[in-house]
């Protein structure tokens, strides 16, 4: 394998300046999740059909979210392939299972994943630096040679980063060993969708071939 790497500081710095904006706009309670758009690596491997029904379900969940609970919890809402990732924080136990009960009656949802604390909201830098956090890994998938990074969801809550994605072993296992090491990640949550090595081949984008040049014309 080719180790040599190729030097991405301006692309690092855009993904995680867009990410802390984006973090920042999106500091209300209810926060939608969602992996920055076109990774500039590969397309994603969900089927359109499923990017639509994840968005939907990001999009309802926190309507519903808001108008049950107002501005007391900060709650971020994240689907992928219909399983949907709650994180944030509330103030007690019953505010935790009711927003997991309207996260699941939410149309298309698959399954939850509850990772609610029980605590006061974080403060508004805590939200940055977890923001940060999310585009050093995102930066790291895309500088890896080995990884196709628009196959990965990141977030990242108190220093904790979630990892989702439709992926295959040898791939979860790469992206983890590149969260780990980041800086501003505490710990990593895998929630990974794996796949066999040929379901990967049979996904990924066909070479096009080059049609052959015609021939000459005969001098005469």
């Amino acid at each position: 394998m080719n180790t040599t790497r190729s030097p991405l500081p301006s692309l690092r710095y855009l993904m995680g300046a867009l990410l802390l904006t984006s973090a920042l706009q999106g500091c209300a309670p209810v926060i939608m999740g969602g992996a920055l758009v076109g990774s500039l690596v590969a397309v994603d491997r969900r089927t359109s059909g499923a990017q639509l029904e994840d968005e939907g379900i990001e999009l309802r969940a926190a309507v519903r979210i808001r108008e049950q609970l107002g501005e007391r919890v900060h709650v971020n809402v994240t689907s992928y392939n219909r399983q949907v990732l709650i994180t944030g924080e509330v103030p007690n136990a019953q505010d935790k299972q009711l927003v997991e009960l309207l996260v699941s009656r939410v149309e298309n949802v698959k399954t939850t994943v509850n990772e609610l604390a029980v605590m006061g909201n974080t403060t508004f830098s805590q939200r940055s630096s977890d923001a940060l956090a999310s585009g050093r890994v995102k930066a790291g998938l895309v500088d890896a040679r080995d990884l196709y990074a628009s196959a990965f969801k990141v977030v990242t809550e108190r220093g904790v980063t979630f990892l989702m994605g439709r992926v295959t072993q040898r791939e979860a296992d790469r992206a983890t060993e590149i969260a780990r090491s980041t800086t501003g990640v505490v710990k990593v949550v895998r929630l990974f969708e794996i796949i066999t090595e040929e379901e990967l081949r049979n996904l990924l984008p066909k070479p096009t071939s080059t049609p052959a040049a015609a021939p000459a014309a005969a001098s005469k």
